[in-house]
């Protein structure tokens, strides 16, 4: 089982294919599983990386405070641990955070940015959308999460903030999102690009999952903006 020791835990991960590195960072709760559909069509293109954020999957639950900051040095380390100096960097939902937090810290290892069903914040939860956790919890991991695993990678996500820092991201940056997301409304997308110089924003007809349910015109899309990404390295 590949296992890294990464800042006083173990990641759990897996790599697909070969080609310019591509490296996906989960939601809150989710683990490998959820890139079953994804992740074998951009391997054939790409080498994918995929992971348990900690507290997830087979990766380390330590029961302590967790930060979205915490889990981007975990992703940065990973990277290191196997030699990827730079990465197109995937973000969904409480994963876009950790992402913008690893190119506002490491802008040297993101090569491009692309933001899923993400904000730069979190709004606050209802009891709906808390019930709705263990609604989709078998859909969304293979591996049961311990409820205060749960809490913890919930308390970082929430209480992270980062909306007075997007100006500062200077890659390539791509924002992809559901018109129907109720978790995360469809216009803290629009804020984001609009904060985002040069950002792209594409929509997308569902909800918060659409990427699932949706998953041969998101992977098209992926494709096409890193396709793009390489054609504008060469040029230059």
């Amino acid at each position: 089982m590949p296992i890294a020791n990464i800042n006083g835990t173990t990641i759990y991960y897996e790599v697909r294919g070969k080609g310019d590195p591509i490296v996906f960072i989960g939601g809150l709760g989710t683990d490998t599983s959820l890139y079953t559909r994804i992740a074998p069509i951009l391997a054939t293109d790409f080498r994918v990386l995929i992971f348990d954020n900690r507290g997830s999957g087979q990766s380390g639950k330590p029961d302590i405070p967790y930060t979205i900051e915490m889990m981007a040095e975990d992703t940065a380390g990973l990277l290191g641990s196997l030699r990827i100096s730079q990465a197109h960097v995937i973000g969904i939902s409480m994963g876009g955070r950790i992402a913008i937090d690893l190119v506002l810290k490491h802008p040297e290892i993101v090569k491009s940015l692309i933001l899923t069903s993400t904000g730069c914040r979190m709004k606050p939860l209802s009891p709906i959308l808390k019930i709705g956790k263990f609604i989709l919890e078998p859909i969304l991991k293979k591996n049961p999460q311990p409820y205060y695993a749960f809490v913890r990678q919930l308390e970082a996500s929430r209480t992270y903030d980062c909306s007075e820092n997007l100006i500062r991201i200077n890659v390539p940056t791509l924002i992809l999102h559901g018109k129907k997301d109720r978790r995360v409304p469809f216009h803290v997308a629009k804020e984001m690009h609009n904060a985002i110089t040069g950002s792209t924003l594409t929509a997308f007809d569902g909800g918060h999952l659409f990427f699932l349910r949706d998953f041969q015109k998101f992977t098209a899309t992926v494709k096409d903006f890193l396709s793009k990404c390489s054609a504008d390295n060469i040029q230059s």
